[in-house]
């Protein structure tokens, strides 16, 4: 007999969620499982996450959906990485102060570790993030990572995408029905448990009684399965990430043809930072701040300078939330994904990444057999070291701030506010540079450039001259840099504008793909 899974839900994380679910274990015999969603359209989604990190792709590709079909109908956009404004020192010190995070990775032809050759000068003293890839080059011109001809999901430069998340969750939902999942609108006003604390069954208001297998609880802040009814606690890590509110609006362009940024724009303000998305037609544009440093009044008056809109004209929309997560997301017959299961904050979009991972942990773990109870455990311990590691990695941007304008960032760099393990990390990185020991690729979803790139793009410094004598390939190091430096300029030949290729792809697709293409 079939598995029944009903998901209480929709927005992003819910029919993501589904889609997955549909495309991997889904199935309308009876060795399938049959996936239900119910949807509230009394309740309203959050719909304002408009970042997405490069696991997006692969999620995407696995769920067949078109690329194509996400620029026209999603509003895509392309994001190859996070560019950093006056993070490191507030603009009256420093007025120029930036530093990118790219998602491509050292751009090089041979084994040889370039970053230990640019710590000691090899490079001058040009930044990590433009020395040891073309993609800042790329974003900095406004091109895109990709051509025309190159197929779904792939191309030379790493990217993920900005995207109107409303209208994202829309397309998710037809490509889910199309793939026969069955949608119920309907609200949820009553979980039932049986004895043993599991989900018995759900009380819709028009459809009454709904019982499934298994449960997936995808309604956002409220938590109404996990938390409310199952009694999951929310862990909260206000102590290390401050931010808890935002205020966010949306900004139409000058003109039509202004360039599109091809990565997100987070400036650093007095109590927290604003993000700035480019999409098609609009910017996303919002203030994410600490209420404990701030007022609503205040924190919509640095939006208001930043947008260059008066107050009484921004009508922001207002979003409050808590960095933390819960420890047990499977609980009995019941697993969170998505806001339900925990949220960190915006910054460095981890928030669609942590469904995706949620999502294809439990296609793996399913229970089939009715194995709950392991197959939580194994889910729980998963997700809760991802979760650690993301706290740490966010933190990480905060607390090597220079900035002393303000006690939001005085308190982000007191000893308190930090993890052990961040700290223990960070004692490490004074005599060498992040690497694969670091981080655990089967669980992190950060590996050692990411952390790389946000560390030097601080000023952080790495004293590895106990080292510097084993390093003999100086010339060959330098030559690499070179080539980098003219791969930089052929990209900027190569690579489209990127409003330009979003405008082509709008109106005819992508072409057919390039032999050898990847």
């Amino acid at each position: 007999m079939a598995k029944q899974i009903l998901i209480v839900g929709g927005g992003t994380a819910g029919w993501l969620t589904a889609c997955y679910l549909a495309r991997m274990i889904g199935g309308r015999e009876a060795q399938g499982a049959r996936i239900t969603l119910v949807e509230s359209e009394d309740i309203g989604i959050i719909g304002v996450g408009e970042g997405t990190f490069p696991s997006i792709r692969k999620t995407l590709k696995r769920i067949e959906l078109d690329e194509a079909a996400l620029i026209r109908d999603a509003n895509a956009t392309f994001k190859q990485g996070i560019r950093f404004d006056n993070w490191r020192h507030a603009p009256s010190v420093e007025p120029t102060d930036r530093y990118y995070h790219p998602f491509q990775t050292a751009d090089q032809h041979t084994d040889l570790d370039l970053l230990p050759y640019w710590l000691l000068g090899a490079a001058g003293d040009a930044p990590w993030s433009r020395v040891g890839t073309v993609q800042q080059a790329v974003i900095d011109a406004h091109r895109a990572p990709k051509l025309i001809e190159h197929p779904d999901y792939a191309g030379p430069l790493a990217y993920a995408y900005h995207f109107d998340a409303v209208a994202f969750g829309q397309l998710l939902r037809r490509h889910a029905l199309e793939r026969g999942v069955t949608r119920i609108a309907d609200t949820i006003d009553a979980v039932r448990l049986a004895p043993d604390g599991a989900i018995e069954s759900l009380t819709a208001r028009a459809s009454g009684r709904l019982e499934a297998d298994l449960y997936i609880d995808c309604t956002g802040f409220r938590a109404q399965l996990i938390g409310q009814a199952l009694g999951s606690p929310f862990t909260s890590y206000r102590n290390q990430l401050f931010c808890d509110r935002a205020l966010a609006v949306q900004l139409p362009y000058a003109r039509p043809d202004v360039p599109i940024a091809s990565c997100t724009i987070s400036t650093a303000q007095e109590s927290g930072w604003t993000w700035d998305i480019g999409l098609q037609e609009r910017r996303g544009v919002g203030y994410v701040f600490s209420s404990a440093h701030t007022s609503e009044t205040r924190a919509a008056e640095v939006l208001s300078a930043y947008a260059g809109v008066p107050v009484d004209r921004l009508e922001p929309r207002l979003l409050k939330f808590e960095a933390g997560f819960r420890h047990v997301q499977w609980r009995k017959n019941c697993v969170a994904i998505g806001l339900s299961a925990g949220f960190i904050e915006p910054l460095e979009a981890t928030g669609i990444g942590f469904a995706e991972i949620a999502a294809l942990i439990l296609v793996n773990l399913f229970p089939w057999a009715g194995e709950y109870d392991q197959a939580a455990a194994q889910f729980n311990a998963q997700m809760r070291r991802r979760y650690d590691h993301v706290i740490d990695f966010i933190k990480l941007h905060y607390c090597l701030s220079k900035r002393e304008d303000t006690d939001f960032w005085r308190d982000n760099r007191a000893s308190a506010s930090i993890s052990d393990s961040l700290k223990t990390k960070l004692d490490i990185w004074r005599w060498r540079p992040p690497s694969f020991l670091d981080v655990d690729l089967s669980h992190d979803i950060f590996i050692a450039p990411n952390w790389q790139y946000v560390l030097y793009g601080m000023g952080f410094r790495t004293d590895i001259s106990g080292r510097a004598g084993a390093l003999r390939y100086h010339d060959a190091a330098r030559e690499e840099f070179a080539n980098i430096r003219e791969q930089s300029r052929n990209a900027l030949r190569i690579m489209p504008d990127h409003r330009a290729l979003v405008e082509e792809v709008r109106r005819a697709g992508f072409r057919r793909p390039m032999a050898g293409a990847r």
